[in-house]
């Protein structure tokens, strides 16, 4: 059984940093793509960032210079640096790994930054 299991989230007021983790684990033979997506209340989920298995990386223009997303593939692991956050960056952010040529969710970490 292959999991995605997100850490990291927290209570951070504006302007503060945090860093979320993502570990994948079960029999995976194959991690594609990895990327982190967000859930504000009463809103849809939306994608932050992308990092190919290559280490190439894509951001949402909302969180462009300010989050950095890395990813330990020996480790089976993705991070997302956070920095600067704003109250616009609450939300429940997912993890999201394309792991044996399927789109696998984690269980979501909450994130809360206040003015």
């Amino acid at each position: 059984q292959v999991q995605l299991v997100e850490s990291g989230g927290g209570l951070v007021q504006a302007g503060g940093s945090l860093r979320l983790s993502c570990e994948a684990s079960g029999s995976i033979f194959s991690i594609r793509a990895m990327g982190w997506y967000r859930q504000a209340p009463g809103k849809q989920r939306e994608w932050v960032a992308t990092i190919t298995s290559g280490g190439s990386t894509s951001y949402a223009e909302s969180v462009k210079g300010r989050f950095t997303i890395s990813r330990d593939n020996a480790k089976n692991t993705l991070d997302l640096q956070m920095n600067s956050l704003k109250p616009e960056d609450t939300g429940v952010y997912y993890c999201n790994a394309n792991i044996n040529y399927s789109p696998r969710w984690g269980q979501g970490t909450q994130v809360t930054v206040s003015s």
